[in-house]
């Protein structure tokens, strides 16, 4: 098969985001070579990963030197595993680089996403704000022996220690920020404040149209706000407690006044506040890129990350930073991207089973992401997890004979709410060939099986239909 060594450059490599010049690949293949028996990407499974150097260059997807799947064989293979029309199920097939449909089943129908969300807010993203850009968290002088502690919407921030080791690009610190305000207000002889918070970065309701009840007290998002601490997380050092803080400017007021007073600076929380323009600035942190952030949120379907990732998409696009406002500017760019056509969202993450996307929709972001065309999209490709290895598509997933086809090969984004199951990624076939597939089960009526979506994508992978 042609491409073997490049093909094993991504399994390697790519999950890290880290490419080389010395590599002297032209291109870059998205799948492990079919000869090698595949191994698990080097990345933690909760961490972010890795971000490239500003200044690399990362290398376009191949579209493959196979031929394109003859469309009646893989209709033939799909159609036997889909189980007839009457199906629930909306799938379609595309070629990566002529965006050529394979294979159709109400492909152009819009439906519940779920998660698969994330690939449109992360490509909107990509493409407005840029890969390199930096969330900040910054305080600064206030009124009335006060100091503000201003929220840009960083969900990385964090008051844990730092990790030696982590594998990660380093969150931003509330201990860093703690230190680095300490001293501005020792140096000039202050040493007693009241620390306000700001939060106007964001405006509007604290959770989305459609989102259910449970999803905060189950953790499966804190309440959106531009200041958050550790996601708002009630217990951040165990993972098997879910639940999140009811107000978190607030507790992140709290928590950095008991920062400044461990280091010298006697504090106490006081009100939420709009910081007084042009205040002097005391200290700043920043989060990592926004090509590191969308990698997270897709390998680990991050909805907090999600979320804040949305509106720094309205705020570039000088929209108020909202759930309606973001949801809009996501397809603003996606329109200027020419893949808008089918998607209509009323969230970042994909929480909301009022969104409705379109399998063909997914596919065209998917196949616009991986071109030539949008190197600075490439983030939301080496995102995607890896089927049987990584993110929500680590093990049970791709672990059963009906799919163990597509381990390896297959790099896509789940999506799961109740009654729904998503699937939309790339996989190059058999003959070497790129291929984009979006598959997407249930009405949010009755139980779904995701393992089917994984027969079907590991029948594309293992298709060699030429």
């Amino acid at each position: 098969m042609p491409g073997r060594a490049r093909t094993l450059v991504i399994l390697s490599l790519s999950l890290l985001n880290v490419f080389t010049a010395a590599a002297g690949l032209a291109v870059v293949k998205l799948t492990p070579a079919r000869h090698l028996s595949p191994q698990p990407p080097s990345v933690a499974a909760r961490d972010l990963v890795r971000a490239p150097a500003t200044s690399t260059v990362v290398p376009a997807a191949d579209a493959g030197s196979g031929r394109p799947p003859n469309p009646s064989v893989l209709a033939g293979r799909l159609s036997a595993l889909i189980g007839g029309p009457k199906a629930k199920i909306n799938a379609v097939v595309i070629d990566a680089e002529t965006r050529r449909p394979l294979y159709e089943l109400r492909a152009d129908r819009p439906a519940t996403p779920a998660s698969t969300t994330k690939l449109a807010t992360s490509v909107a993203a990509l493409a407005s704000v840029g890969p390199a850009h930096r969330i900040t968290t910054q305080v600064v002088r206030g009124t009335g022996g006060g100091i503000v502690l201003i929220g840009g919407g960083d969900p990385t921030l964090t008051a844990l220690p730092s990790r030696p080791g982590a594998g990660r690009p380093p969150y931003a610190s509330l201990l860093d920020l703690a230190h680095q305000t300490a001293a501005a207000l020792k140096a000039s002889g202050v040493r007693q404040v009241r620390v306000d918070y700001d939060v106007s970065a964001y405006q509007g309701p604290r959770t989305a149209a459609g989102w259910k009840p449970n999803y905060l007290p189950d953790g499966e998002v804190a309440p959106v706000t531009a200041l958050a601490v550790d996601e708002g997380r009630v217990s951040p050092l165990d993972p098997t407690r879910k639940a999140r803080i009811a107000d978190p400017p607030a507790s992140a007021a709290r928590q950095f006044a008991r920062l400044l007073s461990r280091d010298g600076v006697s504090a106490r929380p006081g009100r939420m506040t709009v910081a007084p323009k042009e205040a002097a600035r005391l200290g700043a942190v920043q989060s990592p890129p926004m090509s590191a952030l969308v990698e997270h949120l897709l390998t680990d379907s991050d909805n907090d990350v999600a979320e804040a990732v949305a509106r720094q998409v309205a705020i570039k696009l000088g929209r108020p930073a909202t759930f309606a406002d973001a949801a809009q500017a996501v397809r603003q760019v996606l329109a200027r991207l020419g893949v808008a056509e089918g998607v209509s969202v009323n969230d970042g993450s994909g929480l909301s089973p009022r969104n409705r996307i379109s399998p063909l929709a997914l596919a065209r972001i998917v196949s616009l992401a991986a071109g030539e065309k949008h190197p600075k999209l490439r983030s939301a490709i080496t995102g995607l997890p890896v089927a049987g290895f990584s993110g929500t598509l680590r093990p049970p997933r791709y672990t059963v004979a009906a799919s163990q086809a597509g381990a390896g090969m297959v790099r896509a984004k789940t999506g799961t709410l109740a009654g729904v199951s998503t699937l939309a990624g790339l996989a190059y076939d058999a003959d070497g060939r790129l291929l984009a597939f979006a598959f997407m089960a249930g009405d949010g009526k009755g139980p779904v099986d995701p393992g089917k979506l994984d027969q079907l994508a590991a029948a594309v992978a293992g298709c060699g239909c030429g």
